[in-house]
């Protein structure tokens, strides 16, 4: 008749140590079933699943790690409690048998502790249980070559890991996702793979053959918003597929808070492990995508004068740079705008400095909500600010001026209990071919003295280049 006592298995090299350790337990109502090495003691694990087994931490061949960390993977053994016994009860032993998945450690010599920890772990018994049996072929060579793959496979998801965060060193989140992009490729097929974070950040990788399906597929999974625009790496890296096996969705965790989504639509001639591979990716993604998004505000606040909610100079200059390369490449019209608050000392000494500010931030505002979404409006310094209008020509830059004009004139700009007036004078310029930005700069700086000589709160246009000026003093 079979035992009804809970069956454990001791692993214990030493024969004498085995018989002791077995006497104990079996009078503390334990069926031991003792294995003088490992890989025997495995095999009688996965042939017969126990109610609990105890190893040595260290042992020569494979080590109660290793043993500990097989019986995790093997679907028979998964919920099998692991006690190991080291001969120290040094802080590292600990580390090493708790990331094995061990159920606790106990330093040799301390039979009662384990015997309380093993009365606290062993198994209930289940009526499934009964009569189970899965025969192992191949010995202690089976043994050993689970153990390999499983190494390699724990290795293998160690590098993947690695490689995930080491991305927190690309910065922004354009390079990021490339990078991310070529990676991934590498080991995992699929059809298309798409990221996406705040504050707007919405990467796709995908065939250049299925752009349009990709994105409305990507942007479905991940909730993306069309008003956010998709920085896509193209090329042959992924499969081209019509479709394929579902969807792989995985939040990106960053110290308990989400800080992104990561989709990826696996090709039908994927790796049957590519949904846990993916998961994997998912969690080691979030320091990567949270450092970028640092990056990304960092940038922001160094460019955002932070009085008025406008670009600064230095971010102004970056960006119009740009647009007079581009004008002057395509031949399109580029209107400027340079205005000055008038009066600016009177209301500072009238209302305070914190009077001041508020007129700033208002005006700040207000150019905001009346220009264009491709216009670009930025503090220039102290009460001066400066308007770029991208494909605008003279005509219309001096109408968009007399605009804003009429606004902030109209405004009547609250303060406390009081509304200050302002008025501002506003010089016009737009890009004359070849024209350097310092150039352009300084016809509407010339314009807008001439607005303040000529009475304030208006608009002068700079109808007359420096060098055709020029020429006609020379005539």
């Amino acid at each position: 008749m079979e035992s009804s006592l809970p069956r454990v298995i001791l692993v214990d090299l030493s024969e004498a140590s085995r018989e002791v350790m077995s006497r104990r337990l079996l009078a503390q109502g334990y069926a031991v079933e003792a294995a003088p090495d490992p890989v025997t003691g495995a095999e009688l694990a996965l042939s017969s699943p126990p109610r609990a087994v105890i190893a040595d931490l260290w042992m020569p061949s494979i080590s109660g790690v290793q043993l500990c960390r097989l019986l995790r993977t093997e679907p028979a053994t998964a919920e099998v409690p692991v006690i190991l016994r080291g001969d120290s009860d040094d802080p590292r032993s600990r580390f090493w048998a708790e990331r094995a998945g061990a159920a606790g450690y106990v330093r040799k010599g301390r039979m009662s502790e384990l015997v309380r920890l093993l009365s606290k772990v062993v198994l209930p018994t289940r009526e499934e249980d009964d009569g189970f049996f899965m025969q192992l072929g191949g010995g202690s060579i089976d043994i050993r070559d689970r153990i390999a793959r499983y190494l390699d496979a724990a290795l293998f998801d160690s590098v993947v890991a690695a490689e995930v965060r080491s991305l927190a060193a690309c910065g922004s989140f354009d390079r990021l996702f490339d990078v991310f992009s070529q990676f991934l490729s590498q080991v995992v097929r699929y059809r298309w793979l798409a990221l996406s974070s705040e504050p707007g950040h919405f990467g796709l990788h995908h065939h250049p053959e299925s752009a349009a399906q990709a994105e409305s597929e990507a942007r479905a999974a991940l909730s993306v918003p069309e008003s956010i625009p998709a920085r896509c790496v193209v090329d042959e890296d992924t499969v081209l597929e019509a479709e394929g096996p579902p969807l792989v969705v995985c939040p990106v965790p960053f110290a308990g808070a989400r800080v992104g989504m990561l989709a990826v639509a696996p090709s039908a001639c994927g790796e049957a492990d590519t949904g846990r591979l993916i998961q994997l990716v998912a969690r080691e993604l979030g320091g990567p995508v949270r450092m970028a998004a640092l990056m990304a505000e960092q940038e922001r606040l160094a460019a955002i004068d932070s009085l008025t909610g406008l670009r600064n100079r230095r971010a102004f200059q970056q960006m119009i740079a740009v647009e007079i390369s581009r004008a002057s490449r395509y031949g399109t019209p580029l209107g400027l705008l340079l205005m000055d608050v008038d009066h600016f000392k009177q209301i500072n000494d009238s209302y305070g400095h914190a009077g001041g500010d508020r007129v700033l931030s208002a005006l700040g505002a207000l150019l905001r909500e009346r220009l264009r979404t491709p216009d670009i409006p930025a503090r220039w310094g102290g009460e001066e600010f400066v308007v770029a209008l991208p494909n605008t020509d003279l005509a219309g830059a001096a109408l968009a001026a007399e605009r804003l004009r009429a606004a902030v004139a109209e405004a009547g700009i609250r303060h406390g209990s009081a509304d200050i007036p302002v008025t501002i004078s506003i010089g016009v310029s737009a890009l004359d071919g070849g024209e350097t930005l310092e150039a352009l700069t300084e016809r509407a700086d010339q314009a807008m003295y001439a607005a303040k000589v000529k009475g304030r709160n208006c608009v002068v246009v700079s109808e007359v280049k420096p060098r055709l000026a020029a020429v006609a003093n020379d005539k």
